[in-house]
């Protein structure tokens, strides 16, 4: 406000007063800096050149003191202009006022201090202590309390030098009153608690009976009171409650001095406020009593009675802390009858009530809410903080859960309390109750509860709005109840749900839920269509191919899994990059198909096409590098073996000799710019595959075509390229790694398969002898193996008796080369040897087959009686003797003699041949007699 400026002759900045000039030349230049700063505009922002300007002036006419009072009145009106052009700028100016214009409020008063004794002007002590005062206050705003604090103390000692009951003016004595509250104030906010309090103190000797005055000092004393009570700290409760009672004393005092109507309302008001924040303070430090007993002295009926709304929430506090439920929900359900309690206070109440309550008054909390809603205007912010608080922080698990969750599904499907979201304005707070209730929802998901969480789910559901602005949140909010009623199998409802949200947003998310619908039904079909259908989504991702496989694993639903991964190759041979690589997927097609073994077929087509992938982009582009690349093409190659071998003992050739050959194919895959497959287990798998050829053909009765032969001749090559490698007659065993070392059964099946087969062709005769001498001479040969190959080559239509007779030789060579041979096949191996002979020579008198019997002869000398099989000696002594006969017929004496002569010493080698020795004897004789003559040729046959 601007002040009237003081009387007196000349009011002109040109006065003929007598001035000295050097005051003259001081007020001069405060005087023109006063006259700028009048034609400031008041938009403009003030510069901080005229406050410098004035504080130059200032100090310099500081040092010119003491003034004659003629140079006292001159500064007191400058000192006034200088004041009223800053109120006038305050006032045209929207702006908060700045630190510029408080210190030139500051100069203003400054001025008057310096001549505070000035004559002719009433009471000059108290006007300059108003100016202080008033720009203390300008200080306390802007947050300068030392500045504010310097005016403070400034304008007390201007007042100190005044009697305080000489004082009768009112404004004078309010002054009195403001300056010591004003004071107090500032050192409470820096802290300085104890001088703000002593100040209040203070003030009670400057209230001159006046109500206003009584009334200032209760709501500081009560303002104080309340700002201890707020720091909610139970070391300041009794201050705060020694400060109100100082309020209620005041307000006591104040009603027996006033006599004013309204003077005593203002007061009595003040009272039941206080008297409120004593409850308040007591309720803070559990004094429970003592709050029922104010909550009482408040609610005296009377024309004294407080009404107030927070009455019912101290005494229900109050019940609470005592542990009495009933009388706390009696103050409660109380509420809902007053109309006229605030939103903000019944809620209040109600969460204060449930949290002290808990589950147990959950019920009530539910009552109370609905009745509001009958009896008075309930926003949608209070419903939220009432849901809020029955839901609680980590309610999931908790105690009551169950029942917590019923009511507040209960409260918010309420049609009253939807009505409350209803509309534009209750935009915000239908988000926050629909966030309330998903997130609720999500924590029972999270703990496996999907009943309560579809419950939940759905009431959130409630909360969105059925515009297409909200399509999406409206389909997730199906989709999660989908995977609640999958989680309960409850499977007609979950696909109703997804069917719903494909409606409103189709994508792959739904796309993959009603996968897992169709999964849990076993609709095998329809679910191998929706994964065939999921790349036709907007926002595919092959991931979901991955998880669609994972799925149907779970399920043992192997032909789902099957056509998942086999939709994910299709992207890969496309040229996609994916984050799982491509020998992964076909490791796991391969691993799922061999669950069942009807799947051999499927798991050597996608073998065969893993194969013939790495052969497009390379091996170490699909099977990766180093040892990983290593170990992946390692379980491929084996799983082809292993796959070989099951289906050979199942009698499935044709499949094992796939694969097999597709065994072979992938341990020779070469790595790292060097082979790095097995050659050993190449040759082993090329080997196995055409037995199972042959094993085929003679399991279906059939025939191998010229070709097929000549293709399995040239398969065995390479594993014949191998063997001579490892299995020479010159290799040692340390000349190589022991996973080159091919067992001795693989190199004598490569030999038999060898000459089996070029036993079917008219120009590989010599092959099969080089191969058998090869077999012979090599350190893996057995002599029952050479029988078995000699057997082999000594009969049927591929009678090839070089072969055997090779064969038979090396055999028998084997056998006698023993410390301790085995004459019972020793036996069998010579009479295959005369056999093939005979078979070949035919001639009675060739001297290879007399030699082989003469061999037997010599074998047999020396053994102990039974050491060589009985049965093979006879048959070798007939033998001889009958084949006498021939030569004997043609004439040829000499020839038949000898035959007999081998006979009669085989026969004389073993005692159970004595009658046939006689014989011999007794017929060798009687053909000397008579070897003139020509009949006797015909009875030399031995029956």
């Amino acid at each position: 406000m601007r002040i009237a400026e003081i009387s007196t002759p000349d009011r002109r900045h040109g006065a003929t007063v007598a001035v000295d000039s050097n005051h003259s030349r001081a007020l001069s230049q405060i005087e023109s800096s006063i006259n700028s700063l009048e034609r400031h505009p008041p938009t403009h922002p003030l510069l901080d050149s005229f406050s410098s300007d004035l504080k130059l002036a200032l100090a310099q006419i500081s040092q010119l003191a003491p003034f004659p009072n003629s140079t006292k009145i001159l500064v007191w009106k400058l000192s006034y202009r200088l004041w009223n052009v800053c109120v006038d700028l305050s006032n045209a100016s929207t702006a908060k006022i700045s630190e510029e214009h408080a210190k030139l409020r500051q100069i203003a008063a400054d001025l008057l201090f310096l001549t505070a004794d000035v004559e002719g002007i009433p009471s000059p002590a108290i006007k300059a202590a108003l100016f202080f005062y008033k720009t203390g206050l300008i200080w306390h705003d802007l947050q300068k309390f030392d500045s504010a604090e310097n005016c403070y103390e400034k304008a007390t000692d201007l007042i100190s030098k005044i009697e305080t009951r000489s004082v009768t003016d009112y404004d004078e004595q309010k002054l009195l009153l403001d300056l010591n509250l004003a004071r107090s104030r500032a050192a409470w906010e820096v802290s300085d608690i104890n001088l703000a309090i002593t100040l209040l103190n203070r003030s009670k000797h400057v209230l001159f009976g006046v109500a206003g005055n009584y009334n200032a000092l209760a709501s500081q004393y009560l303002t104080f009171g309340k700002m201890l009570l707020s720091k909610n700290e139970v070391s300041t409760v009794n201050q705060s409650l020694k400060l109100m009672n100082e309020a209620l004393e005041l307000c006591e005092k104040g009603l027996k001095v006033v006599k004013r109507t309204e003077e005593t309302l203002n007061l009595k008001g003040i009272r039941l406020k206080t008297l409120r924040f004593i409850a308040a303070a007591h309720l803070q430090g559990d004094e429970f009593e003592s709050v029922l007993k104010c909550v009482k002295v408040l609610r005296e009926v009377g024309s004294g009675a407080d009404h107030h709304p927070s009455l019912s929430v101290l005494a229900m506090k109050a019940w609470l802390g005592l542990g009495r439920y009933g009388e706390a929900e009696k103050e409660l359900r109380g509420m809902v009858l007053n109309k006229g309690i605030p939103e903000g206070v019944w809620v209040s109440a109600v969460e204060s009530y449930f949290q002290a309550a808990g589950t147990a008054g959950v019920e009530t909390v539910k009552g109370v809410f609905l009745g509001l809603l009958e009896r008075c205007h309930v926003s949608a912010g209070a419903a939220v903080r009432v849901i809020n608080r029955i839901v609680g922080k980590g309610v999931i698990g908790g105690e009551g859960t169950n029942v917590r969750a019923k009511v507040v599904g209960e409260l918010v499907a309420d049609e009253r309390v939807v009505a409350l979201f209803q509309g534009e304005g209750a935009a915000k707070e239908r988000t926050t109750m629909h966030a309330l209730l998903w997130n609720c929802a999500t924590e029972f998901f999270h703990s496996k509860d999907c009943l309560s969480s579809a419950n939940m789910f759905e009431k959130a559901m409630l909360y969105v709005p059925h515009g297409i602005e909200n399509r999406i949140l409206r389909a997730k909010g199906f989709r999660v109840l989908c995977l609640c009623y999958l989680g309960l199998l409850q499977l007609d409802r979950a696909e109703e749900y997804i069917n719903e949200a494909e409606r409103l947003e189709p994508n792959i998310a739904s796309a993959f839920l009603k996968f897992k619908i169709f999964l849990q039904k076993k609709d095998h079909n329809s679910a191998i269509a929706q994964v065939q259908s999921m790349p036709n989504c907007l926002d595919f991702s092959t991931d979901f191919l991955s998880l669609a496989a994972h799925e149907a694993i779970s399920c043992r639903s192997l032909d789902v899994a099957t056509a998942s991964l086999s939709q994910l190759l299709n992207f890969h041979f496309c040229g996609k990059l994916m984050q799982t690589n491509e020998v992964v997927v076909f490791r796991t097609l391969v691993t799922i198909l061999s669950q069942d073994q009807a799947n051999y077929s499927d798991i050597l087509k996608h073998m065969k096409r893993a194969h013939a992938r790495q052969s497009e982009i390379g091996s170490d582009c699909f099977f990766g590098t180093g040892e990983v690349g290593r170990r992946e093409k390692s379980w491929f190659a084996a799983n082809a073996w292993n796959c070989g071998v099951r289906t050979g003992q199942e009698k499935n050739y044709e499949l094992s000799a796939e694969f097999f050959r597709l065994a072979s194919e992938l341990y020779g895959i070469p790595g790292d710019g060097k082979s790095e497959g097995s050659d050993a287990m190449v040759c082993k798998s090329i080997i196995l595959a055409v037995s199972a050829i042959i094993a085929d053909e003679k399991h279906k009765n059939g025939t191998l075509l010229e070709t097929e032969v000549r293709e399995a001749i040239a398969l065995l090559a390479r594993a014949g390229e191998v063997l001579m490698s490892t299995s020479g007659p010159m290799r040692k065993r340390d000349d190589y790694a022991a996973d080159a070392i091919i067992e001795p059964n693989f190199f004598f099946l490569y030999t038999w398969l060898a000459c089996h087969l070029h036993s079917r062709l008219s120009d590989t005769g010599n092959q099969q002898l080089l191969l058998v001498k090869n077999f012979a001479t090599s350190k893996s040969c057995d002599p029952k193996q050479l029988l078995q190959i000699g057997y082999e080559a000594s009969q049927g239509s591929r009678f090839n008796p070089e072969v055997a007779t090779c064969a038979l030789n090396a055999c028998l060579s084997s056998l006698l080369a023993s410390p301790s041979p085995d004459y019972q096949t020793v036996a069998i191996v010579l009479r295959k040897l005369i056999c093939v002979s005979t078979v070949c020579k035919g001639e009675p008198d060739d001297d290879t087959i007399f030699e082989m019997y003469k061999q037997a002869y010599r074998i047999m000398i020396g053994l102990k009686e039974g050491e060589y099989p009985i049965e093979e000696a006879k048959w070798l002594a007939t033998t001889a003797w009958n084949r006498a006969a021939l030569p004997v017929k043609m004439g040829h004496v000499d020839s038949g003699k000898k035959w007999m002569s081998l006979g009669l010493e085989l026969a004389s080698k073993y005692p159970g041949m004595h009658g046939y020795k006689a014989c011999m004897e007794e017929y060798i004789a009687s053909f000397e007699k008579f070897n003139g003559q020509k009949d006797s040729e015909s009875s030399a046959m031995v029956s």
